[in-house]
């Protein structure tokens, strides 16, 4: 698996998958918004820590250089 995604994009990642999941399970989120929330943040948190986003994958897309 190669990294496609930039340092600027992997912290942005981060940071954000963190902030969503936080608020879900601060109970400041709930129902369909906090499901949204747990699950845009995992997905953030787990590509941002990879390095590797398959969306990227399959458009062809890279914010590597």
């Amino acid at each position: 698996m190669t990294v496609n995604e930039a340092g600027w994009d992997r912290v942005v990642r981060v940071i954000l998958g963190v902030v969503l999941l936080a608020l879900y399970f601060m109970g400041s989120v709930s129902g369909t918004a906090g499901l949204v929330a747990l699950i845009v943040g995992l997905i953030a948190l787990i590509t941002g820590l990879v390095g590797f986003c398959p969306l990227y994958k399959v458009v062809g897309f890279s914010t590597k250089k």
